[in-house]
């Protein structure tokens, strides 16, 4: 028979490798996710695996898939960002305001546009450090006041044409003739993975990348630790911005024309991918590749559910359901977290 002190140490050591299996479960359950979904839609739903239908999902998935790696940051940190959509919506409607209306050379307009981006989103960090106005407040307001922006400038109209070349960037192929897709591969798709590789760089191989996972993991003691908890907090909110407005410039560069109707509930898929992906919305945890992984299984089954005849208003209801499911996600992984580090 087990002693007194051998049974607590037995059941902390049961403990400990439930915490730990569910933990690899919940990482490597959503690649396996993910592969049976394919699987099941290729399978179910008509035209799946056809070349333009593949294309449609690769770019679906870039265009999130880009704002994702600057929103999973902004998750690690302990903040959110809602008004990517907004922000997204605004940058292209400045575009063709710039380009079109006023006449400026489009890489200028490009360049302003990029700027502006960061820009914005650097004030609504600084707010968030200087007052300590929470985060969620001040990009809903960002959320609100840009959508609405967007539509001022250009009356709720969109605004084209743009050159016949801005449509490669948005629009183009390369790596034509693969298996699958003779097509190619979609500019945005390269432009993406480029983008998931950096960022994955960043956060695991760079000061600035250890600095993020500490403000969010414990903003005192990074602090007394010597980190600049300010400093890396607008520099995430600047990064955000700035990839919005590159997805921006990329959906005009799509669909020709400067639109201030594009995006809309953009930043709540792309929350939802993030937090599947594994990201905490406690702050302090999570990965690039995670959220890779969740982009692509909201890209997915939000492609089937349009394929398989859903009524638009059903998939409002199973999006809104994936939202709650990715904070009791979250929530789980964060109890999981605590029994490993209680384990420990």
């Amino acid at each position: 028979m087990l002693n007194t002190q051998e049974k607590p140490l037995a059941v902390e050591a049961s403990q400990s490798l439930s915490a730990r299996s569910a933990q690899f479960f919940l990482r490597s359950g959503l690649l396996i996710g993910v592969i049976i979904l394919f699987v099941v839609l290729a399978i179910i739903a008509p035209n799946f695996m056809t070349e333009r239908n593949l294309l449609n999902v690769l770019r679906a998935v870039a265009f999130n898939g880009i704002v994702a790696c600057g929103m999973t940051l902004i998750i690690i940190s302990g903040d959110i960002d809602v008004s990517v959509g907004s922000a997204i919506a605004w940058s292209s409607s400045l575009l063709g305001v710039l380009a079109i209306k006023n006449g400026w050379p489009l890489e200028l307009a490009i360049v302003v546009v990029l700027i502006q981006g960061m820009l914005i989103h650097i004030i609504a960090g600084s707010i968030r450090v200087r007052w300590g106005v929470p985060a969620f407040v001040v990009t809903l307001a960002l959320f609100i006041s840009l959508r609405g922006a967007a539509r001022l400038i250009t009356n709720a109209y969109p605004i084209t044409p743009f050159p016949d070349y801005f449509n490669f960037i948005g629009g183009g192929f390369v790596l034509q003739g693969l298996p699958f897709l003779e097509r190619g591969i979609p500019v945005p798709v390269v432009i993406m993975l480029a983008t998931f590789v950096v960022f994955y760089f960043i956060s695991t191989r760079t000061v600035y990348g250890r600095s993020v996972y500490s403000v969010g993991g414990n903003e005192e003691a990074a602090r007394l630790s010597g980190v600049p908890v300010g400093r890396t907090r607008i520099m995430t909110f600047a990064i955000t911005g700035f990839l919005a407005a590159a997805c921006g410039v990329l959906i005009s560069s799509r669909i020709m024309s400067g639109a201030s109707n594009i995006a809309e509930g953009l930043e709540f898929e792309v929350i939802a991918a993030v937090i599947i992906g594994g990201t905490s919305l406690a702050g302090g945890s999570g990965s690039i590749i995670g959220t890779f992984l969740g982009v692509l299984f909201i890209g997915l089954l939000s492609n089937g559910m349009v394929l398989l005849g859903i009524p638009s208003f059903v998939q409002e209801v199973v999006r809104g359901f994936i939202i709650l499911f990715a904070v009791l996600i979250s929530i789980w992984q964060n109890s999981l977290q605590k029994q490993v580090s209680k384990a420990r």
